[in-house]
């Protein structure tokens, strides 16, 4: 397969309402999509890098930059070029793993495209729809929070997922729990935490959650190791796993007896895969996170959750849950599912008024 050109791309989209966590609050997305244009096909990507470095230590500018100074002419010098073999070409350039998801993504869509094959075929999908949870940012009061919720599985969300940093816990968990009964109920602390909080965080073993979702900071895996010889809910980790081999440490070490797959946070859907596996052999479940995306990376993610490890419901929701209007074609809820793309690639296009509407900038990098 030969490429032609890259197409950088970033769009504006305004989000239906803040989404508060941790670090910081989102009104708005500034989205990174590549199209890669092959002598057969094109395709698409989506880089999951936030604007500032707050969720990890890439941002959108830099995954911007180092596309067109190191990664995109690493591609065109290559030989041969594939999916398979994007993460190969870019492996001597350190870390950047959300800009190298977004390439190769694009480049997978683009061949999958020219052989007639579906991204949830190639990755070895077992499920023609997905279960679909929900995330819930941080508000300003409790009661605000459960009318939010109240109408989240009014729609038809099957499991909650309530942010929490310090100050927002104990009292939100308990105002659910009490309020809605036995759903499907877990935490996300984004890092926020530390040991010294493992008596704190014990306060929420009553509450029969889920999981408690990457509570430390993403280097400290012997920290969610100790913590959870002290806690009873199960931990997850999401920041932590950055790799197969991350993921296989963590599992070893007991530092988690759940995982949260990011394609975006690993390097690629492939590296996705693989993460899956090993959480498989090790009979760790896992489930798939959620940066915001648009319908080209929710399409990409329902087609990943379709994999028999996938076995807890994900973030990959509708696509009314973040946007008035995506830039595809909109994804729905039918009965607390998504039905995963069965087109060629991803399975989706971009509509191209809308997706000119939010566009703010364009670039073509041509490589023939």
């Amino acid at each position: 397969m030969r490429l032609d050109g890259i197409e950088l791309r970033r769009i504006d989209m305004p989000l239906v309402a803040p989404f508060r966590t941790s670090f910081g609050t989102e009104t708005r997305r500034d989205v990174l999509l590549v199209r890669a244009v092959t002598d057969a096909a094109e395709g698409w990507g989506e880089c999951v890098a936030m604007v500032d470095p707050l969720y990890s230590s890439e941002y959108v500018d830099a995954a911007a930059d180092v596309m067109k100074r190191f990664m995109i002419p690493a591609l065109a010098e290559a030989d041969r070029l594939d999916g398979a073999r994007v993460a190969h070409i870019l492996s001597p350039l350190r870390g950047h793993r959300m800009a190298k998801a977004a390439l190769e993504m694009a480049v997978l869509d683009a061949e999958l495209k020219e052989k007639g094959i579906s991204f949830a075929r190639e990755l070895g999908a077992v499920h023609d729809r997905v279960p679909c949870g929900v995330s819930v940012s941080i508000m300003d009061s409790v009661a605000e929070l459960l009318d939010a919720v109240d109408g989240y599985l009014a729609e038809g969300y099957q499991r909650i997922k309530l942010k929490i940093e310090p100050g927002w816990d104990v009292e939100p968990v308990a105002a659910v729990r009490e309020k809605f009964g036995d759903i499907l109920l877990q935490v996300d602390a984004n890092a926020a935490y530390s040991l010294a909080d493992a008596s704190l965080l014990g306060r929420l073993d009553p509450f029969d959650l889920l999981l408690i979702e990457q509570p430390f900071d993403e280097e400290d895996v012997r920290g969610h190791a100790q913590l959870a010889r002290i806690i009873s809910t199960p931990i997850c980790l999401d920041e932590s796993i950055t790799s197969a081999r991350a993921a296989a440490d963590a599992i070893a070490l007991g530092a988690c007896r759940i995982v949260n797959i990011k394609p975006g946070r690993v390097g690629g859907y492939l590296e996705a895969r693989r993460i899956h596996d090993v959480c498989v052999a090790n009979g760790v479940p896992v489930w798939c996170g959620g940066m915001l995306e648009t319908g080209i990376g929710r399409a990409a993610n329902l087609a990943l959750a379709a994999l028999p490890g996938f076995t807890l419901p994900g973030d990959t929701s509708a696509s009314d849950r973040y946007y008035q209007k995506d830039i595809t074609d909109p994804f729905t809820l039918d009965d607390g599912h998504i039905a995963v793309p069965t087109g060629d690639g991803i399975g989706v296009e971009p509509v191209v008024d809308i997706l000119e509407e939010y566009t703010t900038s364009t670039e073509w990098i041509a490589l023939g």
